[in-house]
């Protein structure tokens, strides 16, 4: 009764999502106001229906009822309850109702916080939302539906896939999803806006907060998921290139220099062109990400579907929107007027350099990607373009963009001062240039590079800093006066400073881990020790144990430096009978943001047992960084000229009349 259920309220749904996708574009066309508010009681009932039809296959997978051919295909009764419910958006189907119930979660907060925006625009905003739900819902329905009942139910479930059975797996999908289609808010003000013909410096206003809340959950997904490969692949490495990994970083990187031009066209009502093409290439750019995970295209451990006709009804979706808006902007976007001018050397300019480097990298990462994939399709032939092609490409574009990224807070709007930006950055490079010189001093071993990329990532921190110093007086001013200066900032001041210094903190990370790591692959046997970057690891014994869908076997370390025990370790390798698959279950000991990471191999015939132990200075800076970004993000969100929003407009015009 629960699948019926859950049935029919995704059928409702997607009645609701029609009429929202077509009775407001007449309401908006025939000036009725009465047709226009359709848009908002639609998105809020069809929020209503997919949520209970989400919560159904939740009660389904918690229940283990598997005569649903989805519980039975992806849960065990066995399963701890946790992983009974992220089991159901670690599959095609479940993932994708959970896509769908977001698309729908972002539609009931346009509906419920749009108040302030001009009726026909709101109207239209949550047509497109419409457009797309109406999309993706005919999608699962005929494709991918999650109720399936079985002929003959089966007394017990295929489980999990044992590598999706991880508390990480709770929080990155849902993170990543909130990223993904948290863009097509934008991307619908984008188009509502060509529809219209209708842009300027209030549209900037309204679009910003919903794109700075995709990006900030994208940042922490992105996050999440390296941080999960990192520790329950087994492998060490928290950032592989894979195609999967790059289809939710381009529509990061897209998503970056959409945000930093909606400032430019919030601020001085320029770059309005560029932003509008941005916010339809940024959502599709995840849709394209949708479309690699889900059509049989790839291989990965982070791809679901292998089923071709899934994977053709996506393409056409992605066809229909990506085609469609592009020739609508191709149609509209010369009707378009143009905003104020702007000198090369002033802060619009900064941010047009910062856009040109990112979709520069964005364009990299498309073609690294997919040119295999196109290859593939025309030759028949398999190449694989993997870390070596990406890091020899995208390195280098971000050494100017983050070298640009200090000055770009330092200059006036309109018309700058480099010079003088740069000799209020004495002090930054001062810090960079003495960081550079201790470590060329003090390490030994690694790039000669290295010492230069960690110079420039205090560079960029210490910059970040130097706009904070030069907005609060700092030393310039008795202290006191300073602090209140500080206290006075606007909240996007700081969630800037935040941000940058976060890009900063992460490259730290990323070239101490890369250039300083230290790895060693042995055969252990109880008693045994193993030195690595100054630790000792005694292998203490060798046990099985039982959990609750799958046997363990389990290692305990004791771990000392300079004779003094600073921890233990229980690395451990699990197999799951009813998958017949084990997983690697990594052991962490963190000091300070340095950790030592132990895994297990195969068992030798001696009774010892493969393990290969890293020590590894500074990783957890990595992560760090964009948790910083994204609370600079949330900062900004919180910025209260956000919250006002932008100026209501004249009520003299019925149709642009603020939404009630």
């Amino acid at each position: 009764m629960i699948a019926e259920a859950g049935h029919y309220a995704l059928v409702l749904a997607l009645g609701l999502a029609l009429i929202q996708s077509i009775v407001p574009v007449i309401g908006a066309k025939l000036r009725d106001t009465a047709l226009m508010q359709v848009a908002r009681s639609t998105a809020l009932a069809q929020l209503l229906f997919v949520g209970l039809s989400f919560l159904a296959l939740v009660a389904l997978h918690v229940t283990s009822d598997f005569s649903v051919a989805n519980v039975y295909e992806n849960s065990h009764s066995l399963k701890p309850l946790i992983y009974k419910i992220t089991g159901v958006w670690g599959n095609h189907e479940g993932s994708m109702l959970l896509w769908v119930s977001i698309l729908a979660l972002f539609g009931g907060l346009v509906a419920t916080f749009g108040n302030n925006l001009p009726l026909s625009l709101r109207a239209h905003v949550l047509a497109v939302q419409g457009w797309i739900s109406t999309a993706f819902y005919l999608f699962i329905l005929v494709t991918s539906n999650p109720f399936l009942r079985l002929a003959n139910a089966p007394m017990e479930g295929r489980d999990l896939n044992p590598v999706l059975q991880d508390v990480g797996l709770a929080v990155h999908p849902p993170l990543l999803y909130l990223g993904y289609v948290g863009f097509s808010i934008s991307f619908s003000f984008a188009v509502a806006a060509l529809i219209e013909g209708r842009i300027d410096a209030a549209w900037a206003r309204w679009v910003r907060p919903w794109t700075l809340m995709a990006w900030m959950f994208l940042t922490l997904g992105i996050a999440m998921g390296s941080y999960w490969a990192y520790y329950e692949l087994g492998w060490g490495g928290w950032w592989f290139w894979d195609p999967v990994e790059n289809a939710s970083l381009m529509p990061w990187l897209a998503g970056t220099a959409l945000l930093h031009s909606a400032v430019v066209m919030e601020k001085r009502n320029a770059l309005k062109v560029w932003t509008i093409l941005l916010a339809i290439l940024t959502f599709s750019l995840s849709l394209l990400g949708t479309f690699l995970v889900r059509s049989g295209v790839l291989t990965s451990v982070h791809a679901f579907a292998t089923d071709p006709t899934r994977g053709v009804f996506i393409l056409l979706i992605l066809c229909f929107f990506i085609g469609g808006s592009l020739t609508l902007y191709a149609w509209r976007a010369s009707a378009l007027k143009q905003g104020g001018l702007f000198a090369p050397i002033s802060r619009e300019g900064s941010l047009v350099l910062n856009n040109l480097l990112l979709t520069t990298a964005c364009a990299t990462v498309f073609v690294g990607t997919l040119y295999p994939l196109g290859l593939e399709v025309l030759t028949g032939e398999r190449i694989s373009v993997g870390a070596p092609f990406f890091n020899l490409t995208f390195a280098p574009l971000f050494v100017p963009l983050m070298l640009a990224m200090p000055f770009g807070p330092l200059l006036a709007w309109k018309r700058g001062d480099l010079l003088g930006a740069a000799q209020r950055l004495y002090a930054a490079s001062g810090a960079a240039l003495i960081a550079v010189a201790v470590l060329w001093a003090w390490v030994r071993g690694g790039s000669a590079f290295a010492p230069l990329a960690i110079g420039l990532a205090i560079f960029v921190i210490a910059g970040a800093l130097t706009d904070l110093a030069e907005r609060c007086m700092l030393f310039r001013v008795p202290l006191p006066i300073s602090w209140r200066r500080a206290r006075g900032l606007p909240r996007a001041a700081w969630g800037t400073v935040f941000a940058h210094a976060g890009v900063g903190v992460a490259l730290i990370g990323i070239v101490c881990e890369s250039t300083w790591n230290t790895e060693l692959i042995t055969t252990l046997k109880p008693n045994d020790v193993a030195k690595v970057a100054g630790y000792e690891m005694k292998l203490d014994d060798i046990t099985q144990r039982q959990g609750p869908n799958f046997s363990e076997l389990v290692t305990h370390f004791t771990v000392t430096s300079n004779g003094k025990t600073i921890g233990v370790m229980t690395p451990s390798k699990r197999n799951f009978t009813t998958r017949s698959a084990s997983t690697t279950e990594a052991a962490l000991l963190s000091r300070g943001p340095s950790q030592l990471y132990v895994s297990l191999g195969d068992a030798a015939a001696n009774g010892g047992i493969a393990v290969r132990i890293y020590h590894k200075p500074m990783v957890l800076l990595i992560w760090f960084g964009p948790v910083l970004m994204a609370f600079g993000g949330l900062l900004s969100l919180t910025d209260r000229r956000l919250r006002v929003g932008a100026p209501k407009p004249a009520k003299t015009a019925r149709a642009l009349q603020p939404a009630e």
